[in-house]
């Protein structure tokens, strides 16, 4: 069987260099070494927390962008918007009918967001609760043999594996059991203040903005107050944290050497900044080429789109006929 990879990207926020490093850079690496690929933004995903319309039209925007930009190929993968395959939302109401509510009440999205002991469900609506069945409707859809996932994922793909042995079971054995590829084993990426990289804490490192702004973030990290020439320690560095995502092994250790020498922070910021913006160049001149013709990623879109609602179509039909829905 074919190795066939499949990556939902969320539509929510503004693409930041803890995206790239996490999620874009080692997805694209892995559709380097499978048959097929499959990249799709997963736009309904977004209006299960957010309901404002312009955010949610800007961010598919600006993340359909960052992984064009980064260098997503797809005249080798398949790059879609979820809302534009209607077949996923019909999987996602046939798995609903298979799915026991019990196997959702131990979901950890949802059981995090129960936090009212007096109403565990005020705030919780269908979509947050039944999340994990539009994901395996999404990984089931293209019989995907290998899904990246997050170590907060692994849940919800062990969901969409007992999903798909269940129907699997009760029909025809139609749907591919997918197998997980473990990412973020490491500690998070760092933003500018120590936490977590995410908008919501506002210490982002921009990817697609200018090199002013990307240089700017950066002399923005905060760093404790040893002076010039006073010993340092990268293992408790956001600097030094994050330079190791872009340098060599052996600038690595130069780096290192040097901190115990006593690099000043300002010397260290810049060879940080030098260091990022020299593998962002080449994004973000692609992303100067896109933005100025936005019809070229909705031509791209759509064309993704045509192609996996091929595949899409006929699985369905199989799923259909095995279901009984079907001529008389």
């Amino acid at each position: 069987m074919k190795k066939r990879i499949l990556t939902g990207i969320t539509t929510t926020g503004i693409p930041h260099i803890g995206n790239y490093i996490g999620a874009i850079r080692p997805a694209l690496e892995l559709a380097n070494s499978s048959d097929e690929s499959f990249f799709f933004l997963a736009d309904y995903h977004s209006i299960i927390k957010n309901n404002d319309p312009n955010q949610i039209s800007e961010s598919v925007e600006k993340i359909a962008l960052a992984w064009l930009s980064s260098g997503l190929d797809t005249k080798k993968s398949f790059f879609y918007k979820q809302s534009d395959v209607p077949e996923i939302l019909e999987l996602n109401w046939i798995l609903n009918c298979i799915t026991a509510k019990g196997l959702m009440n131990r979901a950890h999205a949802y059981k995090a967001a129960s936090i009212n002991k007096n109403d565990p469900d005020k705030g919780i609506n269908m979509g947050l609760f039944s999340y994990p069945v539009l994901m395996a409707a999404d990984i089931l859809m293209f019989d995907s043999t290998h899904v990246p996932v997050g170590s907060d994922q692994i849940q919800h793909l062990e969901m969409t594996r007992d999903i798909a042995s269940r129907f699997n079971h009760l029909y025809k054995p139609l749907l591919t059991i997918p197998e997980p590829i473990v990412q973020g084993k490491d500690k998070s990426v760092l933003g500018i203040d120590g936490r977590k990289m995410s908008k919501s804490y506002g210490n982002i490192i921009p990817l697609l903005e200018s090199e002013k702004n990307l240089k700017k973030s950066i002399m923005k990290i905060v760093t404790n107050s040893l002076e010039p020439g006073e010993p340092k320690d990268p293992s408790n560095c956001t600097v030094f944290s994050l330079y190791k995502y872009f340098a060599s092994q052996r600038e690595i250790e130069d780096l290192q050497k040097s901190y115990t020498e006593g690099i000043s922070w300002g010397e260290a910021k810049e060879l940080l900044y030098e260091t990022i913006n020299k593998e962002l160049t080449s994004v973000r001149e692609s992303y100067e080429n896109y933005i100025s013709d936005k019809n070229i990623i909705n031509d791209l879109l759509s064309d993704g789109s045509k192609k996996v609602r091929i595949i899409a179509k006929q699985k369905i039909s199989e799923i259909r006929d095995a279901i009984g829905i079907k001529n008389i």
